[in-house]
């Protein structure tokens, strides 16, 4: 006998009612974590030269990616055991304890210690924000939800530098990491009275709907898998042979480690779940393989300032927003059209910005181009997030919510490093092919993720959300599932 199922919710706001408070919180935290990641990439020049460990400066960066996937992996099974209260307040507690023990670095190797238990942080918190997000709130404000996490950068990547900039000039560069601990706690203390009646799902709710591998102990795996990550990135900046020695070391490490951590099928592109967590590594390797390089041109090709060319950031941070409120608001429109116009799109403003090697081509091109790429992801990245939640039964939410994150860091992570080891190869700065080539890269990726698309879907018929859920299961009902 089916249980009854509740009317839709008479608002899709998650600003209203009994949602204000968790969404206040949540999107706080979210909100410190765009002003943590924009000012420490402001202070990081600052902090290497004090501490005189400019050999280190990329593995500060790469550091908190790679070891996040292991507080990813830890945060699924904690979340679907324990519900998402405890990964949520222990998750905060190790990033507030890795920026303090960054503030006090008395040196790099300190530093990037520090950055990596933050990183554990970030991942446990993540991961617990999205289970959070499918326990605590009816299937169409969903999107909605995910669409605040996204306006959520919207104010750091506009003030974000500057106030980081001013924290250093005045205050020194410590203090852009000694300021995070009271924001964060004032964040999670706004969460924690949603958290109390998000407990583990009753086992009659399990299910390997999704195919999952026998979870086992995944720990050691997500070990090596930060480790091939990072790996990766060092060799990157290896010459001759051994960075090929270290690059076939981290592929041999990714090809052991990253699998068991993701849904069955997700790299060879299978149908349903697979496809959609497989589509949100892509996107967002394609939109940071590219980012990356922006700047860079901008400054070597058309003699801007750092600050100038930083704006153009704003530009997609401001868009990406902007597609993020589209999405949470056209919910009758199929999916694959969101990802696959969204990646379009995205791609397509790749490519006007490449058009940027050229030092004839106006910057304003390049700006329109970076805007475009911006609201193409902001369409398709939260709908790989909806997606998830949606064709997750309740017992697996924190582990493919884990999974989701995981192949988020491990593609930008791994198109960071081989993106930065071809420009380098191909004559860094110096040569426009070196260029050509990450943008290109970039838009490939771009095109792959529009092709595939359409895989998401695991019957003939789009996965519209129907707008209704079982009160005690959270089962939402769509035109896939049934």
């Amino acid at each position: 006998m089916s249980t009854p199922t509740p009317p839709a919710p008479a608002s899709t706001s998650p600003w209203r009612g009994e949602h204000r408070i968790v969404t206040a919180g949540l999107v706080a935290l979210a909100t410190l974590s765009a002003f943590e990641a924009l000012a420490v990439s402001t202070a990081m020049p600052t902090v290497a030269e004090a501490l005189d460990g400019f050999s280190l400066y990329a593995m500060a960066f790469a550091a908190p990616i790679a070891s996040s996937v292991v507080g990813m992996t830890i945060a699924g099974r904690w979340s679907d055991r324990r519900g998402p209260g405890p990964a949520l307040v222990w998750g905060v507690v190790a990033f507030v304890v890795g920026v303090v023990v960054a503030g006090l670095a008395q040196s790099m190797p300190m530093l990037v210690a520090g950055r990596v238990v933050q990183g554990v942080g970030s991942g446990l918190e993540i991961v617990a924000m999205y289970v959070v997000v499918a326990r605590a709130y009816p299937a169409l404000v969903r999107p909605r939800v995910f669409a605040a996490f996204a306006a959520a950068w919207v104010v750091p990547g506009i003030v974000g530098p500057f106030i980081a900039g001013l924290v250093v000039e005045h205050l020194g560069w410590r203090w852009v990491f000694l300021s995070v601990p009271a924001l964060a706690v004032l964040a999670l203390l706004a969460v924690r009275p949603a958290l109390r009646g998000l407990g583990p799902v009753p086992s009659t709710a399990a299910s390997t709907a999704t195919g999952r591998r026998a979870p086992g102990n995944l720990a050691p795996l997500s070990v090596l898998t930060a480790v091939a990550v990072l790996a990766l990135h060092h060799g990157g900046q290896q010459p001759g042979g051994s960075a090929v020695v270290w690059v076939v070391l981290a592929a041999v490490g990714l090809a052991v480690g990253l699998p068991p951590l993701l849904p069955v099928g997700t790299l060879r592109a299978r149908r349903g779940l697979p496809t959609a967590i497989l589509l949100r590594g892509l996107l967002s390797a394609a939109f940071f393989g590219a980012e990356v390089f922006l700047p860079l041109l901008l400054q070597t090709r058309h003699g801007l300032s750092p600050s100038a060319a930083g704006a153009v950031l704003t530009f997609a941070a401001v868009t990406w927003s902007l597609g993020s409120w589209v999405r949470g608001r056209a919910v009758t429109v199929p999916d694959t059209v969101f990802l696959g116009g969204g990646a379009l799109v995205m791609g397509v403003g790749i490519v006007v910005v490449a058009l940027l090697i050229s030092p004839s081509v106006p910057v304003a091109v390049g700006y329109a181009g970076w805007a475009l790429a911006g609201f193409g992801i902001g369409v398709a990245m939260p709908t790989t997030s909806i997606l998830t939640l949606q064709l997750s039964p309740p017992a697996e939410q924190g582990a493919n919510s884990s999974a989701l994150q995981t192949m988020d860091a491990v593609a930008s992570a791994t198109t960071l490093a081989l993106g930065g080891t071809l420009f380098t190869m191909l004559g860094g700065t110096a040569a426009d092919s070196a260029f050509l080539a990450g943008f290109a890269v970039a838009a490939g990726i771009s095109l792959v993720a529009m092709l595939l698309a359409g895989r998401v879907q695991t019957g003939a018929r789009s996965s519209r959300i129907r707008g209704v859920e079982h009160g005690a299961e959270g089962v939402v009902a769509t035109d896939d599932l049934g």
